[in-house]
């Protein structure tokens, strides 16, 4: 269940939101108004997240490689990097 909490909270309950952040992996939802406004999270999340977001692309990019067809057997392409790092 989401946890969600008015934009004053960020003023005058910091450190409250900033330990909850810390102490759980999931985001926390700031309103203003009585609507979502912002989203709150420790970095450690936020680079869980993001670091989950590029291993994704890599993997996109790697199946839309596969299906156009520009793929190369593991064993050259291993010789081919151990050749050029010896350079």
């Amino acid at each position: 269940m989401p946890v969600i909490r008015p934009s004053s909270d960020l003023r005058n309950k910091y450190n409250e939101i900033s330990e909850f952040c810390q102490q759980y992996t999931e985001p926390l939802f700031i309103t203003k108004n009585g609507k979502g406004d912002l989203v709150v999270m420790s970095i450690e999340t936020y680079e869980l997240l993001t670091g989950k977001k590029e291993l994704y692309n890599l993997l996109d990019e790697g199946l839309r490689a596969r299906n156009a067809g520009q793929v190369a057997p593991m064993n050259r392409v291993i010789t081919e990097i151990r050749t050029s790092l010896k350079k």
